[in-house]
């Protein structure tokens, strides 16, 4: 990073010149193909690797989860898809990249202001990477919802077209902000309602944030923990057992996990290092979350600050490498601490972000922490029409390029695009073929549980 006197930046009009000539090298057609390596790794054999670490007990929860639907296993198999994605031509624009970009994993969550916003809000496989590898992913998603919605062919196409269409204009856009306006780029509620025109993703959206605004640690302490038998402990509620999802540790485990919050505590800026410092940690709990994360350590953590009526959730998930790390860098780790990289990423791609993420270390494993209810909530895009999930895609895109613009130059991914739709047609193409592809996979993964080689738990 070179910022000193003189330093002379190129204009807008000569960086998007320089994107434009990225496509000698990838040529915007080339971005439709995909047909699979002969050499291409077996779909079971990556599933099953990316258990190696994981709580062998929970692995069946994990497989269950991804085989019950495409968008499902879409949804888990970011290491799949990174492998694959890694085999195409790419321009060679690096910004930092979600590396499990799908429509499922954008989502409302409060600002520090306390305000709704939407935005990427997954960060566990985040990295520098290539920027069509997220496109590629989320425009995926895309087609695999509209086809399990029942969405005609040419509707998915119009979405995912939609969806680069928006990622491209929306690059542009911000490629002539003052650098700091494009900074402070976000879609709060508000923005979000004027911007969508279908009717049934606005329902949606209400009923997504009103849901949101409901998820906070205060309405979570209910639903989360007991009063303890004898009334007497310091302990006025303990998590409750909800056997697999939640489940109680062995003192000395909760013990060390507790401990440990005093070093995510040195990772927080000063002013809310002091603000949690004054919070007393009561009660610790392992919560199995999502599909892709399923096997790795995820707690959830009680501290009650005013006494019990003014509780806190945080969350602790074990961070590994990103599945996008080793085809970008090898197998060197760039970064010691991966619940570091995860929170740092966050911080880059989203525009306002939890105030209390942090890091931390226990018994050898990383892990990163953030709060666990902070009126976080997801779109439900099995209930959206075709109208709505173009509307939605469109978002997304939209949500995309804002990310991939705050760690990389926009002007010059906008050169490579360009104004026509070229791009836009191709990769929708792309989506089409890849789709066939994570329905292919699903069913060997299906296939794998019927003959007994993964084991699957269902409905959990």
């Amino acid at each position: 990073m070179d910022l000193r006197p003189g330093r002379q930046r190129p204009t807008v009009k000569e960086r998007l010149a320089t994107g434009k000539a990225l496509r000698d090298k990838v040529s915007r057609k080339d971005l439709a193909h995909w047909k699979p390596p002969k050499d291409r790794p077996d779909p079971i054999d990556l599933i099953e690797q990316s258990h190696v670490g994981r709580v062998e007990r929970l692995i069946p929860i994990r497989v269950g989860r991804m085989a019950s639907s495409p968008f499902a296993f879409l949804r888990g198999n970011a290491p799949g898809m990174s492998e694959d994605f890694a085999s195409l031509p790419e321009t060679g624009i690096m910004p930092v990249i979600c590396g499990d970009a799908h429509l499922g994993n954008f989502g409302f969550y409060a600002s520090p202001e306390r305000d709704l916003v939407f935005d990427l809000n997954d960060f566990d496989e985040a990295h520098p990477g290539f920027w069509e590898w997220d496109l590629r992913r989320l425009l995926t998603s895309v087609w695999v919802a509209g086809r399990q919605n029942g969405f005609s062919e040419d509707t998915n196409g119009d979405a995912a077209a939609w969806c680069v269409r928006a990622y491209r204009k929306q690059l542009r856009r911000l490629a002539d902000l003052p650098l700091l306006e494009l900074a402070y780029e976000r879609l709060d509620i508000d923005r979000m309602r004027e911007e969508t025109a279908d009717h049934a993703l606005r329902f949606e959206i209400e009923r997504a944030a009103e849901k949101a605004r409901r998820r906070t640690s205060d309405r979570a302490l209910p639903k989360l923990t007991t009063a303890q038998p004898d009334g007497s402990s310091k302990k006025a509620q303990v998590i409750v057992e909800q056997p697999p999802l939640i489940t109680r540790l062995p003192d000395d485990s909760a013990e060390r996990l507790m401990d440990g919050v005093a070093e995510y505590l040195k990772t927080l800026p000063p002013h809310w290092r002091r603000v949690l410092a004054q919070y007393e940690v009561v009660d610790v709990a392992h919560k199995v979350v999502g599909i892709g994360s399923v096997g790795l350590r995820a707690y959830v953590v009680l501290l009650y600050g005013n006494g019990p009526d003014d509780p806190l959730f945080l969350q602790l998930k074990q961070a590994r490498r990103s599945v996008v790390a080793p085809y970008v860098h090898g197998d060197q780790p760039l970064h010691s601490h991966q619940g570091q990289r995860v929170v740092e990423y966050q911080l880059a791609l989203q525009t306002v972000s939890d105030s209390l993420l942090g890091w931390m270390t226990v018994d050898n494993r990383q892990y990163y922490v953030r709060q666990f209810r902070d009126m976080k909530g997801a779109i439900t895009v099995e209930g959206i029409d075709g109208s709505g999930l173009m509307d939605y895609a469109r978002i997304c895109g939209t949500l995309l390029a804002k990310g991939h613009a705050r760690t990389a130059d926009a002007a010059v991914i906008a050169g490579y695009l360009g104004k026509s739709d070229s791009a836009d047609r191709a990769l929708a193409k792309f989506a089409a073929a890849y789709a066939d592809q994570t329905e292919r996979d699903h069913q060997a993964l299906v296939a794998a549980v019927k003959r007994g080689q993964l084991p699957a738990e269902f409905g959990l």
